[in-house]
């Protein structure tokens, strides 16, 4: 791995075509054998309240998006990392699936309630084993919900690639957000917080 990635949350910049974008690592101390990077695909941009986060996801344009967690892959392939895995949370998750569909170095994607349009990728395209996670009660119609889920377990069984698709009864959306809500679902879910703590601390999730 580079040396960029030696020190923890440091930020560094990838090189896209004719543009450059930050991106944050952490670094080897704080997950031995492990380099994660995290890409702003909002060019620094924040939502503070829902509305301002939903404008943000609305006007992301995927195939941009898939461009540039390609340069990070790069990046990290380039540095030393012998195998990438992209994971990520609704728009995230969605994202991770697109990538293992239309980025050939993707090794393996972890995707929580996302699924990309079909516009944008066909999971049983897929080329990369998956891990998706998915609530019961998501009322994410179309994008997270359990019929979504449904319908991707029978494009990835489609693919041809180790996969997993797994549904929790009686959880909702987001339950892996570090918001309080998001804390009460995961200990329905029997999920103590030392191990998303030091889940969340590892991967900038």
């Amino acid at each position: 791995m580079a040396n960029a990635a030696d020190n923890a949350f440091q930020k560094v910049q990838i090189q896209r075509d004719d543009t450059v974008f930050d991106a944050y690592v952490v670094g080897k101390e704080q997950a031995p054998g492990i380099v994660v990077l995290q890409e702003c695909l909002y060019r620094g941009k924040v939502g503070l309240d829902v509305a301002e986060a939903q404008h943000l996801m609305d006007g992301l344009d995927g195939q941009d998006a898939i461009k540039d967690i390609r340069a990070v892959i790069n990046w990290l392939k380039a540095g030393g990392s012998a195998k990438v895995g992209v994971t990520g949370f609704c728009m995230g998750g969605a994202l991770s699936i697109a990538s293992g569909v239309l980025i050939p170095e993707v090794d393996a994607v972890v995707a929580f309630y996302g699924i990309p349009s079909s516009e944008l990728a066909d999971p049983s395209l897929i080329k990369a084993p998956v891990q998706a996670h998915f609530g019961e009660l998501d009322s994410f119609v179309g994008f997270s919900d359990i019929t979504a889920a449904k319908a991707l377990d029978a494009k990835l069984k489609s693919s041809g690639f180790p996969f997993e698709v797994h549904t929790y009864p009686g959880i909702a959306y987001a339950f892996m957000n570090p918001s309080p809500e998001g804390i009460k679902r995961r200990k329905a879910m029997g999920i103590c917080g030392l191990l998303v703590s030091i889940a969340l601390n590892k991967s900038w999730m």
